[in-house]
Parts: structure tokens; sequence; C-alpha cells
């Protein structure tokens, strides 16, 4: 059975271990089933809108390589053409009458125009190529360092929708494209050149001859658009199979699976759906061959009934003289490097159109980015802000039913330490958020020093903030790295890298690595090591303090630590307060907040208590229920 689009148009479903499938989330699978659900015609009027886009980045990436392709191309072109007349000349000579020595001499002259044609066809083609070998790698740079650039520049809360990170994922691949469409629009341009200028011999020397050619070409069209079709549904059909192979052989050799799949006795049943897989994949791509041979042969047979068509046609035309024997021989050789020219235009027009939907999107998402880039105020921030507070503050995230902050008030000075706890979901870490300038308030205000946060310099926001999240980055760099990227711009002072490290224990744990400070913290390298989630919190803590911030912002981080480097770490944390800095504090532990100047507990966006531990404590409310449940675990 043929491959069509009602066979292809979504991917094999009901897996028992996968349900409907392994379509990726993230952007990168959006396109891949374009080409079949997409008629040749729909194609063809996107054409004009994907060569504009390839050349605008063309033309910013590299004007004199995307000018020398162009040109070169059109030389091609016209290397063929001129090659066709001239072999058409040579023939009038040789078929002339009179000696054939004498028609061989007479001949000289056209047989050398055909080999300055074809030298010079030669030359174009390696100037296009050249030229286009430097072109490709450059737009593939610029697209995608405009799509980074401009993505760092988003803020947070767009960041995190789903709608546009998936927009994100599909824009990243099209900056990928971006290479591959202009390499696609060059062999477009060969093509549609190289057919443009056999249509155009064949012109001059006959009108007659153009409804030969039309005739060859047409059938094998159609047969190409049936064979490129067929070649993508078979990829398609494999690589979703392949993809679950790939699934199931990374999980069973995973370092991360690894204990369970061991204590579980998981190995037996993933080896028997990975064969069972594997035997699926043998047989579907041996039916899809077959199908893929059954167009070729079908699309083969059509041409070669039309090829024969036009070739007793042109018998016809010869033996009714309206044709001379010469530009037959020239037609014939036409016809066949037209047909290979349409085949390699109709390979070329099914590419181009998946890639140019990715670069397309490239282009959406640029858009995207400077649309929801950060906002920012031009007035300056003091180097070490007194005063931040938030009034009536909400802020709701896009498609929520409810506001995640709903009418908060807080105030935090330099000096003090301000605790936020509550069960999850209850706001704290979007609280922490708005203070810090990473979100913006929906309603109400956030001021720092009495200036509205939408009036700062977002820039000098965040240089005022050190965080510590509770999903902090480890990143695969050095342990030197981890910590002075917290302040990257500082570069890697000894003396203060070593004060941020002390400060929290780090510098006990480096000097137990292999490599010391210069240890790659990154086990999936080789050389590389592996840390603990204690440790890491340590290198975490110590970026906070190598960062040397105003404001810092510790959210839940010292869950992975042991209790006596726990009550360490919260001394350190009460020794900044008193050096100046002001301190947010976020904890499910209410031992370690009992400190805080002041504690607001909060449910469902609202503060619903706020004060000291003590005050809390005589209040009775839910803090106090909380912490007495705690404190009784402990007991």
């Amino acid at each position: 059975m043929t491959a069509t689009a009602q066979d292809r148009e979504t991917p094999p479903a009901g897996d028992p271990l996968f349900g409907t499938g392994l379509r990726p989330g993230a952007g990168f699978d959006q396109h891949d089933w374009v080409q079949l659900r997409t008629s040749f015609w729909t194609v063809l009027r996107e054409l004009p809108r994907l060569v504009g886009l390839t050349a605008r980045l063309g033309w910013r990436a590299d004007r004199a390589g995307l000018v020398t392709v162009v040109l070169a191309e059109v030389l091609v072109g016209a290397g063929t053409a001129f090659g066709l007349l001239a072999a058409n000349q040579v023939l009038v000579r040789l078929l002339a009458g009179g000696p054939t020595p004498e028609r061989v001499t007479d001949a000289v002259p056209a047989l050398l125009l055909v080999l300055a044609a074809a030298a010079l066809s030669s030359v174009a083609r390696y100037l296009a190529h050249t030229a286009g070998g430097r072109l490709g790698p450059r737009v593939d740079r610029l697209a995608y360092a405009e799509l980074l650039e401009r993505a760092a520049r988003v803020e947070l809360a767009t960041i995190e929708e789903s709608g546009f990170h998936n927009l994100m994922g599909s824009a990243r691949r099209g900056a990928m494209s971006a290479r591959q469409l202009t390499i696609g629009v060059v062999a477009l341009l060969n093509a549609l050149i190289g057919l443009l200028a056999v249509a155009g011999v064949l012109g001059v020397l006959h009108p007659v001859l153009l409804v030969l050619l039309v005739a060859a070409v047409l059938p094998r069209g159609w047969g190409a658009v049936r064979s490129a079709r067929a070649r993508f549904a078979s990829i398609r059909g494999w690589m979703e199979v392949s993809r679950r192979l790939d699934l199931l052989a990374g999980l069973l050799v995973d370092r991360g699976t690894a204990e369970e799949i061991r204590a579980h006795d998981v190995g037996p049943f993933l080896l028997g759906h990975h064969r069972r897989l594997a035997i699926t994949a043998e047989a579907e791509q041996a039916r899809l061959a077959r199908a893929e041979a059954r167009v070729a042969l079908l699309a083969a047979a059509l041409a070669g009934l039309a090829t024969a068509g036009a070739y007793s046609l042109l018998g016809g035309l010869l033996m009714a003289g309206v044709v001379p024997l010469a530009a037959a021989g020239t037609a014939v050789l036409a016809i066949t490097t037209g047909t290979g020219k349409l085949g390699a235009l109709v390979d070329g027009v099914n590419q181009l159109y998946e890639h140019g939907l990715f670069v397309l999107d490239w282009q959406r998402a640029c858009v995207e980015c400077d649309r929801h880039a950060m906002r920012t105020g031009t007035e300056p921030v003091s180097p070490r802000p007194a005063l931040i507070t938030a009034r009536a503050a909400r802020f709701s995230y896009p498609g929520a039913s409810r506001p995640a902050l709903d009418g908060v008030d807080l105030t935090l000075r330099g000096g003090e330490v301000v605790a936020l706890v509550g069960e999850n979901g209850s706001g704290k870490t979007t609280l922490a958020r708005i203070l810090t300038g990473l979100y913006l308030p929906t309603e109400g205000a956030v001021c720092w020093d009495g200036v509205r946060i939408e009036r700062l310099r977002r820039a000098d926001v965040f240089d005022r903030v050190a965080l510590v999240s509770q999903e902090f980055v480890q990143w695969p760099f050095t342990a030197r790295v981890n910590v002075v990227i917290g302040r990257a711009s500082a570069g890697p002072d000894a003396g203060r890298l070593a004060a941020a490290s002390a400060a929290c224990g780090a510098d006990e744990l480096v000097a137990c690595l292999p490599a010391g400070w210069d240890s790659l913290l990154a086990r999936e390298f080789w050389g590389g090591t592996s840390l603990s989630g204690g440790q890491w919190q340590r290198i975490a803590l110590a970026r906070a303090w190598f960062r040397d911030a105003p404001i810092v912002v510790f959210d839940e981080p010292t869950s992975a630590l042991d209790a006596r480097a726990e009550a360490a770490a919260f001394d350190r944390v009460a020794d900044l307060a008193g050096r100046g800095r002001a301190v947010l504090l976020i904890s499910h532990r209410l031992a370690s907040v009992r400190r805080a100047d002041r504690i607001h507990v909060l449910s469902r966006g609202k503060v619903i208590e706020h004060g000291s531990h003590d005050e809390l404590m005589a209040h009775g409310g839910e803090y106090a229920t909380t912490y007495r449940l705690q404190a009784a675990r402990y007991a």
C-alpha cells in the first residue's frame, strides 16, 4: 500500500508504554508532519515569503557572499543555455552536407564554445559553492545570536509560560534551520535558472520544442512530488519508533535510573519492550521501503511513457520537416537537462518549505521576545537601598484562575531579616520575585526607597540582589566558576573567593576535591566530579556571599544541609543583616526563622499573620499551630 498523507498524518498510537506517542513538546517536532498535510501548490505560494526572509538574513550576515552566490548561479544558468546553443551549432555542422573531415573541422569552433560554456559553469559552481559555504554558517550564527540576545531580555513571567516555551523550542530549531534554508534557496535558484535556461534555448530553436519539454517534464514533476512525500513519510514513520527505542536504551544505561532498575528488577521489563519495538521498527522500515519503491516505479513508468510520447512527437516533427535534425538532437539534450533540474527543484521546494516554517517561527519568536522584553525605567538605584515596600501588591500568572498574590503589604529594611512562611503554593516565592524586580506587580506598588520599581533601571535593581533559590543552578563548570559566576564582572578575585567560601563552609568542601577550585563539577564529562545535595548547597551559598549584594534572598537555602551546617548557615544569615544588608528568608522549617525580625505567614496569596516569633506564638494562630506541630515531631 502506498504511503499517503492519510496513512501518516499522525504518528503511530496505542503503544502499551507510551500511549499516543512521543512527540516532543518543546517545538522541535512542530512542523515535522507539515509536508504530508500540505499540497505542493500551497508550498509554492509560500515560497516568495520564505525566499524574501532568506535574502534579508543573508544580506545582513554576508552581503558580499550573498551577491556572489546569486551572480554565480546566474552564470551557471547562462553557461547551461550557452552550452546548449553551442551544442546545437556543433550538431548543425556535423549533420551538414559534404565530406566528413570538413564537417568536423567546421564544428571545431562550436565545440570550443561548448567547452568554454562548461568551463564557465564549473568556475561559477566553484564560486557559488565557496561563497555559499561561507554564507550558510554566518546566517546560522546571526540567527541564533539574535534569538538568544532577545530571549535573555524577556520578562521572567513570559519565559515561564508553556506557550512561549514551546515557541522558543521551535524557534531554536528555526535558528539552526536558517542555514539549511539558505542552502535550499541557493539550490532552488540553481534549479530554477537551469530550467529557465533550457526553456529559453528550446524556445529559440523552435516554439514547438517547448511543448515537448512540458510533456516530458510534468509527469516527472508529479513523480518527484510523490516520491519526496513518500520518502518523508518513511523517515517520519521510522523516527517515531526510533525515538521510543532511544528513550528505552537511555533509561537502561542512565545513572539516574540505575538504582531503581536494579532494586525493582525493571531491566527485563524494559528489555522486552525494547525488543518488541526493535522488531516493529524493522517491519516498519521494510514496509515503507516497499511503499516508496512502488511510488518510484509508478513515477518512473509515467515519466517513461511521457518521454516516449515526447520523443515520438519529436520524430513526427522531424519527418514532417518542422524541426531540423540538429535542433532535435539539442532538444533531447535540453529535455534530459530540464528533467534533472525539475527533480532538484521539487526536492528543494519540499525541503525548503519545512525548514522555512521553522525559520518563520524564529522570526515570530524574535518579535515576541521584543514585545515581552523586560520593561525598565530610567531612574538610578541607590547603591544600598534602605527600604523596600509592597503596598496592596497583586500578581497573576497568565491564564491562572486566581492571583498568586492578592493585596500583599510588606516592608523590608536594611539590617533586618524578614521571613516568609506558608504552605506550598501560598505565594512566598512569587512575593520574593516582585520585591526584587524579577516580576512586576500586576496591581498595587513595589517601591525601593519610595520610588516605584517600574521607574527604576531594572539592571540596577538586579545588581543589588543576591539570590539563593530552592532550585539553584548547578553549573557544569569548575568549582571556582560556580562561585564567581555570582558576580562574574568581579573576576576570580582570590581574596573575595576565600572569604565567601569560608562564610558557608565551602572552603572545606573544595579542599577535598581532586583538583581543588579547578575541579569540574560535572561527572558526566571526563575528569568531572559529582557533589551531594548538601555540598551543592554550600557552593550556592558561597555564590551568594561572593555576589556581596545589599539585598539577599534565601529561598529554602539549607534544605539539603545537615543540622550543624544549617545552624551555622543561619548564624551567618543573621550576620549579614548585622552588616546592614536586607535579608528575605523563605523556609518551611519554622525553627530556622524564629530569629527573624518579622515573620509573614502567607496563605493563598494573602498575608494572614505577621509579627515576631514571640508575637505570633502569643497570637496562637496558624504560625503557632504549625510551629508546635513541627516541634512535637522533633520531640
